[in-house]
This record gives C-alpha cells, sequence and structure tokens, in this order.
C-alpha cells in the first residue's frame, strides 16, 4: 500500500493545484518511482489511497502500466491518516501474508527485500524503517528484544504511553515512512477506532506495544534516504537522482 492521500501542507505553493504524490523528481512524479520501486522488490499488487486532488491521481495510475494490479482506496470523502486509511483499505490488501506500507512522499534506494525478508524471519506483527537518524520525535526499541517500547517528542517533552520513561540503554531510532504489516494486525485495528476514522498508525503501534510485536527494521549498510515533504527536501531530492546517488 502506497500512502498518497495527504494534503501536503509544507509543499505549498505546488500542493495548492496538485496532490504531494505528483510532485516531479528527476522529471518523474515520486508516486511513479515508489511504486516501481515496490514492483521491483517484488510487489504482486498495488494499493494507492487518494484524497487531495484525487482525480488526479486516479487519471495518472489509469495511464501508466506498473505490470502488476494497482487498486485505488478512495477517501475523497475523509482524509483518514495512515492507521485509519490501512484499515479502510483492508478488502484490499487482507490475506495470507504480510505487506508493505511505503509513504508517497519518501525516495529511498533501502533494501525493502531484505526488510520484508527480516519481517517474515522474526514473527513480528510489524516491521518498521527505524535508523538513528536525527529528528524530533523518536521510536525506542529493546536492545534485547528489539521490540517497540515507546515513543517521544523530543521538542514537546511528551511521550507514549502513558508512564514511559526513555532510557540511555534502549535504541532510539526515527522512523523512515516504511512498514511490513502481517495481516493479523487487521483485528487489533479494528477494535482500536471505528471504520472511516481518521487516526495514525503511530499512537496505535504504541498504545499496543503489549498486544503487537513491534519490531524495527535498521539497514546494515549504507542508504539513501530523502522525504519530500517541502520545497527544500523536494530540492534536495531532485539533486539526489541528479547526481545519480539513486536510481529508482
Amino acid at each position: 500500500m502506497i500512502f498518497a492521500a495527504g494534503v501536503g501542507s509544507r509543499l505549498r505553493p505546488f500542493t495548492l493545484e496538485h496532490p504531494k504524490a505528483l510532485a516531479p523528481v528527476g522529471g518523474r512524479p515520486i508516486l511513479e518511482r515508489v511504486v516501481r520501486n515496490v514492483v521491483a522488490a517484488g510487489a504482486e499488487a498495488v494499493v494507492v489511497n487518494v484524497h487531495h486532488f484525487a482525480d488526479q491521481v486516479k487519471d495518472f495510475l489509469a495511464g501508466e502500466d506498473f505490470g502488476v494490479p494497482v487498486s485505488v482506496s478512495d477517501e475523497s470523502a475523509l482524509l483518514l491518516d495512515t492507521g485509519g486509511g490501512v484499515l479502510k483499505a483492508r478488502p484490499l490488501l487482507d490475506g495470507d501474508g504480510p505487506f508493505l506500507v511505503h509513504n508517497a512522499d519518501i525516495l529511498t534506494d533501502v533494501d525493502l527485500v531484505d526488510m520484508y525478508r527480516q519481517h517474515c524471519e522474526s514473527g513480528a506483527d510489524v516491521t518498521l524503517l527505524a535508523t538513528p537518524r536525527k529528528t524530533s520525535r523518536y521510536l525506542y526499541f529493546s536492545p534485547e528484544t528489539g521490540r517497540l517500547l515507546g515513543w517521544s517528542n523530543d521538542k514537546t517533552g511528551e511521550t507514549r504511553p502513558t508512564g514511559f520513561v526513555p532510557d540511555a540503554g534502549m535504541l532510539k531510532l526515527a522512523f523512515g515512512g516504511i512498514h511490513v504489516i502481517s495481516p493479523s494486525v487487521f483485528d487489533v485495528l479494528a477494535a482500536y477506532a471505528p471504520a472511516d476514522t481518521p487516526f495514525s498508525t503511530t499512537p496505535f503501534y504504541v498504545d499496543n506495544i503489549r498486544t503487537l510485536n513491534i519490531q524495527a527494521y535498521t539497514p546494515h549498510s549504507g542508504f539513501t534516504w530523502c522525504d519530500i515533504g517541502t520545497p527544500e527536501s523536494l530540492q534536495r531530492a531532485n539533486t539526489i537522482i541528479e547526481n545519480g546517488l539513486i536510481r529508482n
């Protein structure tokens, strides 16, 4: 599943007339790069959610041949955020095996095949791309079990779940906008919030750390990662392509 529904307010003025998912990176929409990247990694079908300028995204997808079926989860009536979006797309995703979730605004050459393999071998319910990148919001994992322990916002001092106190011995990592989710999570999602209710995956994960085995995937070798959430980061992504630092 690819999250392409966001309003992209930080990427104005582009998003005043276009969806963020169609922002051009190296002359091609970022959505096209993400879809082709997940297909190259072995995806047999793709689901794309839409909301902001939904028709532009639908028209783009209809005009491309990605070599696999591409379905649309339409959130035109109400933007459901990441957790609500996954739950709405359940009929298109639910099956025997885990599925990959990828933000449309992430340009990366991280090894998705290796990430998926680790998820399947670990028995985790959820695996999150998480690295020691500098940010303001962090996820904390146990160095012994690898499980998610909590979350913090270093700017505000907020932590989750209630009573969680970060410890120097924990793995303090930044989420990279890519998850692998097993179908076992759907029933927990459905119990967490009613259908068609907007909610984010991050508080859902943190609120369910005792119910779900949520692990980190931290690549063993170097990789390139860039979001396109702002005009400055979009320019950085274009520079990455222009310099041949990433080819997907």
